[in-house]
């Protein structure tokens, strides 16, 4: 098996080569994307692998664009936000369930949620621990109604539970626990 140089990118116009000086560097572009972006997305068309749709990715809430089509809101209380999320094959893993980190990242969006029930938009809250049990898979094409609970809501910190349960059965496949920080509001 070939070693991939890290200096050379192939393309369809000849060799490049990355300067070390602009790997290194930490500056953004204008677009705000790294330097070493477009030399990136060159490699990637190279070998064949090239969505048209790439400059969506760099977008500021893509986050949000990539959960947007398995995760729908069902319920809003305050302390209390339930949706149901769907396992699609685009996050399932190679064994044909949900993968870990779809089941991370739709763990903290439930439970970012669940905290703003509590805690206003003027204050910024920020994810300081996130644990997974990780107790069964669910497998693709399956709906889960994913709970989040508040667990204790205080001055500087929350902690939020976030059940995810099949939703014919009821069966637990999956529970985490989030601890957010709450930044003081400056009094100026």
């Amino acid at each position: 098996m070939r070693k991939p140089s890290s200096s050379v990118v192939s393309t369809s116009l000849g060799p490049q080569t990355f300067s070390s000086s602009s790997a290194a560097s930490t500056k953004k572009s204008q677009d705000g994307s790294p330097p070493y972006a477009s030399n990136v997305l060159r490699f990637f068309e190279s070998v064949g692998i090239f969505d048209p749709n790439a400059d969506n990715y760099s977008s500021k809430d893509f986050y949000s664009n990539l959960l947007r089509d398995h995760l729908k809101t069902d319920t809003v209380q305050r302390g209390h936000v339930t949706c149901v999320a769907t396992v699609k094959p685009a996050v399932a893993n190679y064994f044909g369930g949900l993968h870990g980190g779809a089941v991370a990242a739709i763990a903290e969006r439930v439970a970012i949620a669940t905290v703003r029930t509590v805690v206003g938009v003027e204050k910024d809250i920020f994810l300081g621990e996130l644990g997974i049990s990780y107790l069964s898979a669910a497998p693709t094409n399956a709906e889960l109604i994913v709970d989040g609970s508040i667990v204790r809501s205080g001055r500087n910190v929350t902690v939020v539970a976030v059940e995810f349960k099949m939703r014919g059965t009821g069966k637990l496949v999956y529970t985490c626990r989030a601890t957010f920080y709450i930044s003081p509001i400056a009094k100026l």
